[in-house]
């Protein structure tokens, strides 16, 4: 999966954009009401650790 899809699927759970960081975006997730980090290389794939960390920090059960 790339990053622009983990975006996508992350906005149809009511996650959205907050801010930019240095390297990263800032989204908040409102499942568990918290910010996390996305990396903003879009083409890139997302690993198993950044994956894992996705969906720990927003609470959304990706398939």
């Amino acid at each position: 999966m790339k990053i622009t899809e983990l975006k996508k699927k992350l906005k149809l759970a009511g996650c959205y954009y907050v801010s930019d960081g240095k390297n990263h975006e800032w989204w908040w997730s409102p499942i568990t009401e918290q910010k996390f980090q996305i990396p903003r290389h879009m083409t890139a794939d997302v690993g198993d650790k950044l994956m894992k960390y996705v969906k720990e920090q927003s609470g959304v059960k990706f398939k």
